[in-house]
C-alpha cells in the first residue's frame, strides 16, 4: 500500500509541472547577481519571455530583456526540457549583439505556476544568475 501511495504522489506531482505541445509559457525574471555588477542595486536586468512549447520538451522563445545602464534588448532563442523541471536555452540578444547559453530549473508552486533559477553565460564574457516567475497557459 505504501509503495503504490508513492507512485501516486510522484505521479501527481509530475503532473504539476508537465507541459505539452502547444502550450505557452509567459514569464519574467531579474539577474541577482551579474560579474559585471559592482555595486550592489546600482544597475538591474530585467527581462520579460514567451515560450512556445512546439514539442513537450522543446520551446522557443521571444522577449525582452531591459537594462538601467544599457540598451534593451529584443530576445530569441530556445529551451530545451531535460527533465520537467530542468533545462538548458540559448538566446540571441538583438539590441546588444551577444548570444548567451544557461541551464536552469522550474519549480512548481501552484498548478500553473513556476518558481525558475537560471543560470546564463554571456559571450562577452559575462555569467548571471536569474530568479523569476513563469505560468503555463494550456
Amino acid at each position: 500500500m505504501k509503495r503504490i501511495f508513492f507512485i501516486f504522489l510522484i505521479s501527481l506531482s509530475g503532473s504539476l509541472c508537465a507541459q505539452s505541445s502547444q502550450d505557452f509559457m509567459i514569464g519574467g525574471g531579474l539577474d541577482f547577481l551579474k560579474t559585471d555588477n559592482q555595486d550592489l542595486f546600482k544597475k538591474a536586468q530585467i527581462g520579460f519571455e514567451t515560450n512556445y512549447f512546439v514539442i513537450r520538451k522543446f520551446t522557443v522563445t521571444a522577449g525582452v530583456e531591459l537594462w538601467t545602464e544599457r540598451e534593451s534588448s529584443f530576445v530569441f532563442g530556445s529551451r530545451w526540457y531535460l527533465a520537467d523541471k530542468f533545462f538548458t536555452r540559448f538566446r540571441g540578444l538583438i539590441g546588444q549583439n551577444d548570444f548567451s547559453i544557461g541551464a536552469g530549473g522550474a519549480l512548481p508552486f501552484q498548478k500553473n505556476w513556476r518558481f525558475e533559477l537560471i543560470g546564463d553565460f554571456y559571450f562577452k564574457g559575462e555569467f548571471a544568475v536569474r530568479t523569476g516567475v513563469a505560468y503555463v497557459i494550456k
